[in-house]
């Protein structure tokens, strides 16, 4: 969405609080021995608590509150009670609600315990290049030089981007205008730009060796089409005509 009142920039601000402060107590919360379907019950009472509406069960009758993914799979994963958190586990968090009629999205991938699988690099690097990419955002920014940012560093650290995933507009619904905020290059998307005061859901998909999600066997999860591992950050940010206002920056990411 494009805000253009102080109502609205409110709006999304009051939900963007809630998705990140709900996100960084989720991440706190996760311990070894826990099933991903208990941490996104307590994911679910955080966000009752502040009046939030879970989005992909709004939107998509997604079978949990938060999306939570656990080693291979990366996103969209589906909390069970039969995924137990051992040491070395790579997890990623996904929280994303409605408040008051706004929408707001964040994300982040962290290491369970030892890096017994070494994937703090991987972790570390997707989420400096998420801080890094928004600090490139401004109105009048093309969105195919702001993927050519995301892919040129991962290539730097030799991993490698999710081609078919990105970042998305967001505010008066989960996904909007503009789609598909891509983490590679695309020399035929020369035309579309970031527009000031435009609320858009930034996020990496850094890998080890995968460059395609495929949709894992439950219909939901996405895991690497060459396998290895991948992590995401993600934040919602307003786009100004200098450097841009991270919306969940209470997440802490």
């Amino acid at each position: 969405m494009i805000i253009k009142t102080e109502e609205e920039l409110e709006g999304i601000k009051k939900v963007s609080n809630a998705v990140a402060l709900t996100l960084r107590k989720m991440r706190a919360y996760t311990k070894t021995g826990m099933s991903t379907k208990e941490i996104d019950e307590y994911g679910r009472q955080i966000l009752e608590d502040l009046g939030a509406k879970s989005a992909p069960f709004l939107t998509y009758a997604f079978p949990g509150y938060t999306c939570i993914s656990v080693n291979k799979e990366f996103a969209h994963g589906v909390p069970s009670e039969n995924v137990i958190l051992k040491n070395g586990d790579i997890i990623n968090i996904d929280v994303s609600a409605e408040l008051g009629g706004f929408w707001s999205d964040n994300g982040c991938s962290f290491l369970i315990g030892e890096d017994i699988q070494d994937v703090q690099h991987l972790i570390d690097t997707s989420r400096k290049i998420l801080l890094d990419a928004i600090s490139q955002i401004s109105g009048g920014v093309k969105l195919s030089d702001l993927g050519k940012f995301i892919e040129t560093n991962a290539k730097k650290n030799e991993f490698t981007v999710i081609r078919n995933l990105g970042g998305h507009g967001v505010g008066r619904s989960l996904h909007e205008e503009p789609d598909g905020v891509m983490n590679y290059y695309d020399k035929y998307d020369n035309s579309r730009r970031f527009r000031k005061d435009g609320v858009v859901a930034i996020e990496t998909f850094i890998a080890t060796k995968s460059t395609i999600a495929d949709t894992a066997a439950d219909g939901w999860a996405f895991v690497g089409n060459k396998g290895g591992f991948v992590a995401q950050h993600e934040h919602t940010i307003l786009v100004t005509s200098g450097k841009p206002i991270i919306l969940t920056a209470e997440n802490g990411i």
